[in-house]
């Protein structure tokens, strides 16, 4: 510990100037996090569908895909669409191919968020709606997808923080997010450690905004359970 040299862990003036230049890639930070996080909700939902889905070869074809994605690191499925593609004449920009990459990793456990909450869902529910003559689409719409999002909000908040920080490896594919400044300018400087923790204050303070934000939508939708 003695041969730490403590005074270049962090610079306050350099974390101070620099601050705004890393703060430049926010936009791109939570622009790709919140458009997965859409992408990725949306077609967690058809992956969850196709879970519940009579036939056999749907529910295959689902569970091989979260499979996949799942046990595939969300860098090399990044590393794929922007290197690998155009060796096969498709050309992505960076921040398309890192959409792109997110909305696939995230709807994989999106869909499994997705199944797991709308089967929590008593099953007397659809008896009852069925028994009341309503149709398929009207009992999810109205009676199951209601009482499932109140399940899901706190696993699917889990997956846009991972998101969010998961963006900083965008900065593998070019893209100017806030990790790929701050690594900009520790090159620049030669003072790395205090562009890493400067940003990774960043994201903290991001990530607990967003989890203020679910914990306030959680509170608001136990008001209406008994």
């Amino acid at each position: 510990m003695s041969g730490i040299q403590w005074q270049y862990i962090f610079n306050p003036e350099l974390a101070l100037d620099s601050l705004p230049y890393v703060l430049k890639g926010m936009g791109y930070t939570l622009g790709i996090a919140l458009t997965s996080m859409v992408n990725g909700t949306l077609l967690g939902f058809v992956l969850a569908m196709l879970q519940l889905a009579k036939l056999k070869p749907l529910r295959w074809l689902a569970r091989l895909y979260i499979s996949f994605m799942r046990g595939t690191p969300t860098l090399v499925i990044l590393f794929l669409l922007y290197f690998g593609f155009p060796f096969i004449g498709i050309q992505f920009t960076a921040v398309t191919a890192a959409i792109i990459g997110f909305s696939m990793s995230s709807a994989a456990y999106s869909a499994e968020i997705i199944r797991s909450s709308l089967n929590s869902v008593n099953h007397g529910q659809w008896e009852a709606a069925y028994a009341l003559g309503l149709k398929w689409s009207f009992i999810m719409r109205k009676v199951i997808v209601p009482q499932a999002l109140r399940i899901a909000i706190p696993p699917m908040s889990n997956v846009l923080l991972d998101l969010i920080k998961g963006s900083s490896l965008a900065a593998m594919i070019t893209v100017p997010e806030m990790f790929q400044n701050a690594k900009i300018v520790g090159g620049r400087e030669f003072d790395y450690m205090t562009m890493y923790i400067l940003v990774a204050l960043i994201y903290w303070a991001v990530c607990s905004v967003f989890a203020a934000f679910q914990t306030r939508i959680e509170k608001k939708l136990s008001l209406y359970v008994e």
